[in-house]
């Protein structure tokens, strides 16, 4: 979608009184979003979901785009403290039993902000993974919300060619072989080779945390 399609979609959301609300992993890749949401209305919520394993380097660069978009972005936490995230061995779920820690430090927190919203924004794009490659730029999410994909089509060039255009600052990491960035311990460099989110629980048979997977309501 363009700029102008993004817009006329959100505005028509807005004329229909829809709470709105998009989320944000605040990495590279998720600048050419958060910047157009600035564009259109910078007070749309953009909630960071701040699991407490978060890269140091991606709490700066959301400050940065923060004072540089003036946008509206809340700190979404989880409400299950660290250490009862632990299994009976004592060791911490992100080691023993990753789905179940997503879910606690991801989709349990989203969950409570779906049931006040209407519809959700979410930079999600198809040439992402199989999973992504399925959804629709309309789908839905659970309490009846209305999952928007305004990048589902967008490539990982053009992701790059809008961040180039309109002269946007990058992660930190970026440039240091972290292509998509998520929680330290779960996320790992990769080479030129590899494909974009191959660096996410490496070793491991999963590349979602769950946002994409069980908050997605097929009609």
């Amino acid at each position: 979608m363009s700029f102008e399609e993004i817009e006329r979609r959100i505005r028509i959301y807005q004329h229909q009184h829809k709470k709105i609300f998009a989320t944000s992993s605040f990495q590279t890749q998720s600048v050419a979003l958060l910047h157009i949401i600035s564009r259109i209305d910078k007070s749309i919520p953009i909630y960071f979901i701040n699991t407490g394993y978060l890269f140091p380097e991606t709490i700066e660069y959301k400050d940065l785009l923060v004072e540089k978009f003036g946008i509206n972005v809340i700190d979404l936490k989880p409400t299950v403290p660290k250490i009862l995230q632990r299994d009976a061995n004592g060791n911490l779920l992100f080691a023993s039993d990753p789905d179940y820690c997503c879910y606690l430090n991801k989709v349990q927190p989203l969950d409570a902000v779906l049931a006040e919203h209407d519809v959700w924004i979410n930079g999600v794009r198809a040439d992402q993974s199989k999973e992504r490659s399925e959804l629709y730029v309309e789908d839905f999410a659970p309490h009846n919300v209305i999952r928007f994909h305004p990048m589902l089509y967008w490539t990982k060039q053009m992701v790059y060619q809008y961040i180039r255009e309109h002269n946007l600052p990058r992660h930190p990491l970026d440039e240091k072989g972290y292509i998509s960035i998520g929680c330290e311990p779960c996320t790992a460099r990769i080479s030129l080779d590899d494909y974009e989110r191959a660096g996410r629980w490496k070793g491991l048979k999963k590349n979602e945390c769950g946002l994409n997977t069980e908050l997605v309501v097929k009609k």
